[in-house]
């Protein structure tokens, strides 16, 4: 996650271009893979299985590794191993741009110091940012929120990055009364968490979401869109009522849903979290379900 936020970074402050930044991801996407992809490679685990454990993470908050682990399939010290050969995200790609030439290492520190005076942010959260540690990422940037928010949010985020696309980046949630976007996707939840989780944005950048989380390479209409935009909301919101029913406080939720013409959602408070991938920018939003009006 922080390679994308410093890769945009680079950009606005013009060290580097677009094009660059591009080239620079390449290189990087060439020395690092998924666990599951280096696991097949070295015939630790067969195609079938990692699959499995793919499926798995769509309905369980885990790592790939973790639920190998369960499953059997991996050894903990082959995990630790795994992890050891993807590399570090921020690292490979630091490596990338100094062996692309466009920045020194010492430019790159620079940066990075110019980054956290920018944003305001500690140095705890900086080594949260490095490691890529997105437990610990999520709350920086939804410091207002209440705890519930927060936990939510944060299934949300790990679920994008591993269902959807790496490449997620996201931005400071802002408290909003009525967000507005050309479709909406939602679903309200009943009992202890009485939420109403919704997607919306520009529509194209919609388009592209569903296509990442559905794998395919198009979507015709917009139901297409918002149908697969929903299956997905009930998935992450599914994993979320998992972890918060194994603390014996129950959470229901209902059948999601969707409007494909240009609404907005609307309530006394409204957390909107805009989530970036590659060129993409969608919001997610969270507000009290019985407040929530969608017109």
């Amino acid at each position: 996650m922080f390679d994308r936020m410093m890769g945009q970074f680079l950009v606005e402050r013009g060290r580097i271009t677009t094009q660059q930044l591009e080239q620079v991801y390449e290189r990087q996407a060439k020395s690092r893979a998924r666990i599951g992809v280096i696991a097949v490679a070295e015939q630790l685990m067969t195609i079938a299985q990692a699959e499995e454990i793919n499926n798995m993470q769509t309905m369980q908050d885990a790592p790939f590794g973790e639920l190998a682990i369960q499953k059997g399939y991996l050894l903990p010290e082959q995990v630790e191993r795994l992890l050891e050969r993807q590399g570090s995200e921020f690292l490979t790609f630091t490596q990338a741009l100094i062996d692309y030439g466009v920045v020194s290492l010492e430019q790159v520190s620079k940066e990075i110091t110019e980054f956290q005076k920018s944003h305001g942010l500690m140095e705890s959260e900086m080594t949260a940012l490095r490691a890529n540690d997105i437990e610990k990422i999520v709350p920086i940037f939804v410091r207002d929120a209440n705890e519930e928010v927060r936990k939510l949010y944060t299934v949300i985020v790990k679920s994008w990055y591993r269902l959807l696309n790496t490449h997620v980046t996201i931005g400071f949630v802002e408290k909003k009364q009525v967000v507005s976007g050309d479709c909406i996707g939602f679903q309200r939840m009943t009992g202890k968490d009485a939420f109403c989780v919704g997607i919306t944005g520009n529509y194209e950048d919609l388009r592209k979401t569903a296509m990442d989380y559905t794998k395919e390479d198009f979507i015709e209409t917009k139901e297409d869109t918002l149908d697969a935009l929903c299956e997905m909301i009930n998935c992450m919101n599914g994993i979320y009522v998992t972890k918060v029913c194994e603390d014996e406080e129950l959470t229901d939720l209902d059948p999601p849903e969707y409007v494909t013409k240009y609404c907005s959602i609307s309530a006394e408070e409204i957390y909107s979290l805009p989530i970036c991938c590659d060129d993409t920018v969608v919001y997610i939003t969270i507000s009290d379900a019985a407040a929530t009006k969608i017109v």
